[in-house]
């Protein structure tokens, strides 16, 4: 009931903020691009919920299980592509005004072009967001409504729904706000569970520290093996381009970076967002090696999957009822700060780059825009439903298999327009970019049959080349004007 009760005041702040922020809004400025009046700051703390979310929450403590704390030379990549969203991305995307960032697509490539990108972002996007909200859905499920006899998938309903309520009316503008809110309870409450960790552990600071990296699993760099999916290159450079895919190139991440006033603070945004990634994530990977830790001292047996490693502690007791309810605030605020952001941007993007409704006159663009939100949140429930009929490995790793698959097009599509200044026959690109991710599943299929070779998240980068290539391909005379 404690839990129950935790969850309605959640959403009623949520829903206080929106009311608040939402009063002079409705407008298509104020849902696409929030007016560009948000200030830096807040977008930079809120954009870290939104890249955590509830699958980082459960599942990089689980990492250490496995991979002991390798996920940290991925970490490390990221701020260097953080880096480069910010040299390279956010100049051109200032320079070019633009509220959908696969326009620039269409000036550069063509209409076709324009079309594949967003397609490949909305399905990206669907099924990351619902690979993540069936997570905190299933969760929430199996340790708190189970017993009350609802069914999985009213909650996947009602979680979408309430998204739905306190997005549809001012959208970014309310988000950037919301984040905010979120990201706090999310660190507030991991560090909350580290102290209930630490203390049943009877450790002082310094405890914890000669405790983490005296334990078997603090391993943080594979130099030696080539071979494994943890060699420190691979994910090292997987990292970088991770972020460059999945934040530079993502409507949903660059739409809040973009509400910023000036290009100034959005790369300020970018260094300061970037930077946290080290600390938190180092903190979940603690995390996960105190928990285990604690299971051997406990003489508890650990559950095969990772994932369900610090769902265990949370809810059955071991850590008292305070866990459990700051576990239930931080995997809820770790996924709705990913999950309202993911839906605005893919209405974002279906409205500009599918319907062109910049075309439209300003309420007719926001009945468009209020019908896809809905259509939208239903196609999201769909697909979380499906992923959980479907789902049967690491949530993590298929989120980003699937970023491997969608993203790698996009990567090369705008390493393309960036880095040539040929001219490509249009009408192949949609083509190409279905081929490539193709041919990226053979080769790891053969790779792993006749060779032993894992591809890890490096995948995307051969994604990327394949597509660069193809286009570079049916590409001819120079342009003359320079993008």
């Amino acid at each position: 009931m404690m839990i129950l009760a935790t969850i309605v005041c959640y959403f009623a702040i949520l829903l206080l903020i929106a009311r608040i922020t939402g009063r002079k809004g409705g407008s298509n400025a104020a849902f696409f691009k929030g007016e560009n009046q948000s200030p830096w700051y807040v977008v930079a703390f809120g954009m870290i919920g939104a890249s955590i979310s509830g699958v980082t929450f459960v599942s990089v403590p689980g990492m250490v299980k496995a991979m002991d704390m390798t996920y940290m030379q991925t970490v490390f990549g990221f701020f260097f592509g953080y880096l480069a969203v910010a040299h390279i991305l956010l100049p051109l995307y200032y320079k070019l005004n633009l509220t959908s960032i696969y326009t620039y697509l269409d000036t550069r490539i063509g209409k076709r072009a324009y079309r594949t990108g967003a397609s490949f972002f909305l399905l990206s996007r669907m099924l990351g967001t619902a690979a993540k909200l069936y997570l905190v859905c299933l969760i929430l499920y199996t340790y708190v409504f189970r017993d009350m006899g609802i069914p999985f998938w009213s909650i996947a309903a009602g979680s979408v729904a309430l998204v739905w309520i306190y997005t549809h009316k001012s959208g970014i503008k309310t988000i950037v706000w919301t984040d905010t809110l979120q990201t706090f309870c999310l660190i507030a409450a991991l560090i909350s569970i580290l102290v209930f960790v630490t203390a049943k552990l009877n450790l002082d600071f310094s405890g914890v520290i000669q405790t983490i990296s005296s334990n078997e699993h603090s391993r943080i760099f594979v130099f030696d093996d080539w071979m494994s999916r943890q060699n420190f290159f691979k994910q090292f450079l997987s990292g970088i381009f991770i972020v460059i895919v999945m934040t530079g190139l993502d409507q949903d991440m660059m739409q809040k970076t973009l509400s910023c006033r000036s290009l100034r603070d959005a790369q300020k945004n970018m260094y300061c967002y970037g930077f946290a990634f080290a600390p938190l994530n180092l903190l979940f990977l603690g995390l996960g090696i105190l928990l285990l830790v604690l299971a051997q001292e406990m003489q508890l047996e650990l559950p095969a999957a990772g994932d369900d490693i610090l769902p265990l502690f949370a809810t059955q007791g071991y850590l008292g009822e305070g866990v459990l309810i700051l576990f239930t605030i931080g995997i809820i605020a770790a996924a709705f700060s990913n999950s309202d952001s993911a839906l605005t941007a893919m209405t974002t993007s279906f409205c500009i780059d599918l319907l062109d409704t910049g075309k439209d006159t300003e309420e007719e663009a926001r009945r468009k825009r209020n019908r896809v939100h809905i259509g939208l949140s239903v196609l999201l429930i769909f697909f979380i439903c499906l992923v959980d009929a479907l789902n049967n490995q690491s949530v993590i790793d298929a989120i980003y298999i699937i970023a491997s698959y969608t993203y790698g097009p996009l990567l090369g599509m705008f390493a393309f327009g960036l880095f040539t200044q040929r001219k490509t026959n249009d009408r192949w690109v949609p083509f190409i970019a279905i081929a490539s991710p193709l041919i990226c599943y053979a080769a790891d299929r053969f790779a792993r049959q006749e060779t032993g070779y894992q591809f890890g998240y490096e995948l995307l980068m051969l994604n990327g080349i394949l597509t660069f290539a193809g286009i570079w391909i049916v590409s001819k005379k120079q342009l003359k004007n320079e993008f």
